[in-house]
């Protein structure tokens, strides 16, 4: 199917799927609930773009496999986590900052939606590889997504645990990973976006699958992630917070600049 059309396809699939998530997290009183069917999104966009890409089968499923379990893992997790809290802190200052009118809210949603069809171009472009299962590109992405994904299962598991301690509770997390990041789900996230950049290198598209990584990179870096999760942090857990920005890195996982307690 031609790129622009799959692309088209997703997002036609994403604003109604995203229009129906709206529904619910407005019945359930938690706008939480956007990530938790934006990751459902993606999910359905790697399926999607790999049933319908050009590229070699081995490429195609293998961009089903990847973006499927990632999104699907993540749902999972998401899902878990905004079914048993309190709306997330940055959803309550959002209702503070644009009120709680349903066509904002409805746009916000939509938005979503749009973004669901940015990050699937790196699908639809993967999914146009002509490597077999014996390329060392596809090796490479092999090894890139399950790095990736590891990495973001063990420090999302670091920080349920650390929720769940009430010993820790108005605490900053500092296990594991999140000693030498202050953001090391979202990092391992970004670098899941390369596996689709390795399979991509094979085909004709090869340079649209780094809108994957520079897109996610944008989105945490400036828009959706570090900071708004970093100003809720700031507001719950205040100098406690600011000692951990003080001593770990924002991003990119590295050692503390001084010795962190656990």
């Amino acid at each position: 199917m031609n790129v622009l059309l799959l692309v088209g396809l997703i997002w036609a699939l994403a604003a109604i799927g995203m229009g129906l998530a709206f529904l619910y997290a407005r019945a359930k009183g938690n706008m939480g609930y956007v990530d938790v069917f934006w990751a459902l999104g993606m999910a359905f966009a790697a399926v999607l773009a790999g049933a319908f890409g050009s590229g070699s089968i081995e490429s195609r499923g293998l961009v089903a496999l990847f973006g499927g379990l990632w999104g699907l893992r993540l749902f999972r997790f998401l899902w878990h986590r905004v079914r048993g809290e309190p709306e997330d802190g940055r959803y309550q200052a959002m209702r503070v900052a644009i009120g709680d009118g349903a066509a904002k809210w409805f746009a916000f949603f939509q938005a979503q939606a749009i973004v669901i069809a940015l990050f699937a171009v790196a699908f639809v472009a993967a999914a146009s590889g002509e490597a077999g299962l014996k390329s060392a590109w596809v090796s490479a992405a092999i090894g890139i997504w399950l790095i990736a994904v590891i990495g973001e299962a063990v420090a999302d598991g670091q920080l349920h645990a650390h929720r769940r301690d009430p010993r820790r509770k108005g605490q900053t997390c500092r296990r594991g990973l999140w000693a030498w990041s202050r953001h090391p789900n979202y990092f391992f996230e970004w670098v899941h976006w390369f596996a689709y950049a390795a399979l991509a290198a094979s085909g004709p598209w090869g340079w649209l699958a780094l809108l994957g990584p520079a897109l996610m990179f944008a989105f945490l870096w400036r828009v959706s992630g570090i900071p708004w999760t970093e100003a809720q942090a700031l507001r719950t857990r205040g100098d406690d917070y600011r000692r951990y920005q003080d001593e770990v890195s924002a991003f990119f996982p590295r050692p503390p600049r001084t010795t962190t307690s656990p």
